[in-house]
């Protein structure tokens, strides 16, 4: 039904260029989806948005900062996207100690100009913002967080993308209220998703990533935050949980234009040590070394989700469980030096939805 859906509609996805960004482009293009990108340009030459080619595939590929209103503005207007993903971000907690000015500016404003632009395309009907799970006040409790729980934030990231959420809380009820659907045609929604795994992810300061580096430099893994507890998924499940939203808003503009939690079930949060060690596992080689610093910038020790919501009103699931993800993560880094990482990925998505 989903793939039904997308065949033949125009999406927009900002920061298509990254990580959660290349995987939902190439989903987008499977099932017929003419698909627009907006991004500034790949980290590294291994990035899964380069390896796989899909920019070759897109209907546009465009570079441009979501921090510039004029750039944004212009792409909805040549475009005309009917349904927009926004994913385009400053995603690094020890990055935004460094420059906190900067992630503010891309993750508040950048979300602003991109809201701005979508209330003044009358071809756009819906917007899924991205935002993240640590949107949340940490208070580093047991129980997962609602998506009615406070907004908050430690480090400037988190603190960004709480000012995020704020602010697509105050466009959906000043600009595109839900109760008056039928005026301004337009439903938005942002969703708030856990540590995301998979191939194709060469970020720093991620441990899938650092634990690559490593493992193919054929050296010790260094763990900075060994007991760190994070509710781990693969990138495809909330990928999912994004479209199937995207999906229903373009049915019934007025029910689902909120905010919503697609995190794991219970059994996938875990600590970093335990992440690593399964990956090595299926890796099928490596060994790590507990490498915390006591003088390290703060980070969440515990954050979880609760996922009732999606659950029973999407309909929404996740589909693997914590070594299922690792397993199809490792073998995206085992297989894609040798092979056609587009059809790698396509097959991934294909086992994904099989489970």
């Amino acid at each position: 039904m989903m793939e039904q859906f997308y065949k033949h509609k125009r999406v927009l996805v900002t920061g298509h260029t990254g990580f959660k960004g290349s995987w939902l482009s190439i989903w987008l293009h499977e099932m017929g989806a003419e698909v627009v990108g907006l991004s500034l340009p790949p980290q590294t030459e291994r990035d899964n948005y380069v390896l796989s080619g899909i920019g070759r595939r897109m209907v546009a590929d465009l570079r441009g900062d979501i921090r510039n209103a004029e750039e944004v503005k212009a792409v909805f207007q040549e475009y005309q996207p009917e349904i927009v993903f926004h994913l385009a971000a400053q995603p690094l907690v020890r990055l935004s100690y460094q420059q906190p000015v900067e992630t503010f500016n891309v993750n508040v404003m950048g979300t602003i100009h991109v809201m701005e632009s979508m209330r003044e395309c009358d071809a756009t009907k819906v917007g899924v913002m991205v935002t993240t799970d640590k949107c949340y006040e940490n208070r580093e409790q047991l129980s997962g967080y609602r998506e009615d729980d406070a907004l908050g934030g430690y480090d400037p990231y988190s603190a960004s993308k709480g000012a995020a959420e704020i602010a697509i809380s105050a466009w959906r009820r000043s600009f595109m209220n839900p109760s008056i659907c039928d005026r301004h045609g337009k439903s938005i929604a942002s969703v708030r998703a856990g540590n995301v795994i998979g191939g194709g992810d060469w970020s720093k300061d991620r441990i899938v990533p650092d634990c690559i580096r490593a493992l193919e430099q054929k050296r010790p893994i260094g763990i900075r935050s060994p007991h760190a507890v994070r509710p781990w998924q693969h990138v495809l499940e909330p990928l999912g949980g994004y479209l199937l939203l995207a999906q229903r808003m373009w049915e019934a503009p007025g029910e689902f234009a909120e905010a919503w939690n697609f995190g794991p079930q219970p059994e996938a949060v875990a600590d970093v040590w335990t992440v690593a060690t399964l990956l090595l596992k299926h890796y099928g080689e490596g060994k790590l070394e507990d490498a915390s610093d006591p003088g390290a910038p703060h980070e969440a020790n515990l954050l979880t989700l609760n996922i009732e919501k999606a659950i029973e009103r999407l309909n929404w699931h996740p589909r693997m469980n914590l070594d299922q993800s690792l397993m199809l993560t490792a073998n995206w880094y085992r297989r894609y030096a040798q092979e056609d990482v587009y059809r790698l990925c396509v097959e991934q998505i294909s086992t994904y939805l099989k489970q």
